[in-house]
């Protein structure tokens, strides 16, 4: 179903991993979209922990009066997708996503493959430009907490990032214009495309003081490494019904 929303804020950290470490959770018909790193020749891939303060998100044919305001996170690993027409889209592929009510968690997996789960989220942007997101998850899996000075826009790379210059970083700074997913029983891709407006994502520095996704599961044990951190606001934003793309391209 299209969706709509506002964007108060969103503030995306992307974090760097060495491709074979993300590999497995691309399933077949995405590829992983990496970046090499100059003369040590590391080729690295991507995760986006995102946080999002939504207001009025509704179904798309609705007004906005009839919308509610939610808080969600999620994490999405970046791929992208060949179509056997030869056409390449770059996006994201869902790893987890989290929201602050049930009724997003009700709604949310009702109508879209996000398989969103049921934490405690809060948000607060001060005055002196701080924006602060505490993320408690019911299984501990997806804690997280961070605060983003706005003040720093445009803020200078984060220590070790691997990308050589912000223009590099800014090809990473989610949410990108498509969401995969692969549906095993039909051995088809399922592609959302996103609309927005006066999208301008600007650099921030930030404190993350707790993250604990990369604890758990098939990434526990690496060592990620904050890429860049990128925030949005005011932004008007949505995304179309999902497209089936086929093996043999037919699209439904």
């Amino acid at each position: 179903m299209a969706m709509s929303t506002h964007f108060a804020h969103s503030l995306v950290l992307t974090y760097a991993l060495p491709a074979e470490a993300l590999r497995q959770l691309v399933p077949p018909g995405l590829e992983l979209d990496t970046y090499p790193r100059g003369e040590q020749g590391v080729e690295y891939g991507f995760v986006a922990a995102a946080l999002v303060d939504t207001r009025a998100l509704r179904p798309a044919f609705l007004p906005a009066r009839l919308g509610r305001d939610f808080l969600l996170t999620g994490y999405r690993v970046f791929t992208r997708f060949r179509t056997p027409g030869g056409r390449t889209m770059r996006g994201l592929r869902i790893l987890r996503s989290d929201t602050d009510t049930r009724l997003m968690r009700l709604g949310g997996n009702l109508f879209t493959r996000y398989n969103y789960r049921l934490a405690h989220i809060s948000s607060r942007a001060t005055d002196d430009g701080t924006l602060e997101f505490r993320v408690d998850s019911a299984d501990g899996h997806a804690d997280l907490l961070v605060r983003a000075d706005l003040h720093s826009a445009p803020a200078p790379l984060p220590p070790h990032s691997p990308f050589a210059d912000a223009r590099a970083a800014r090809r990473f700074a989610g949410p990108l214009p498509y969401t995969f997913e692969y549906e095993p029983q039909t051995r088809s891709v399922i592609v959302v495309k996103a609309f927005r407006t006066q999208w301008d994502p600007q650099p921030v520095c930030v404190d993350v003081r707790r993250l604990t996704f990369f604890d758990h599961g098939p990434l526990a044990g690496t060592r990620p490494v904050l890429a860049n951190a990128f925030h949005v606001a005011g932004v008007d934003y949505g995304w179309h019904r999902g497209v089936r793309h086929t093996e043999n391209d037919g699209i439904r």
